[in-house]
């Protein structure tokens, strides 16, 4: 599946890059893709896990911390950690089909 699928660094996961429409792939093209997208899908607990695991340990350094700067950094990381988690559970959810086909739309 080279080319359909994309590392995103910020997620840490690949994710579908369609470059047509789904219907415009053949079945065989179809099922390879959700086979695909369903080894990455399950990834995604074990990456949100990691990135928990990343935030308790930024709240327990903030809870020592004592220079406000850094505090605010550490307020800061946590917070794009949260949002990743956030955006890992969308993609979790998200019903591969109908993703997929916005992704081949747009």
């Amino acid at each position: 599946m080279n080319g359909i699928f994309i590392d995103d660094k910020r997620l840490g996961i690949r994710l579908p890059h369609l470059d047509k429409p789904w219907d415009d792939y053949s079945a065989d093209e179809q099922e390879a893709i959700l086979l695909e997208w369903e080894a990455i899908r399950g990834l995604i607990p074990d990456r949100i896990a990691a990135l928990e695991r990343k935030i308790d340990e930024k709240q327990d350094e903030l809870g020592r911390e004592t220079d406000f700067e850094r505090s605010c950094q550490l307020n800061a990381e946590v917070a794009e950690l949260a949002s990743i988690i956030n955006d890992l559970w969308i993609w979790y959810r998200v019903s591969p089909h109908v993703s997929f086909e916005k992704e081949g739309t747009g």
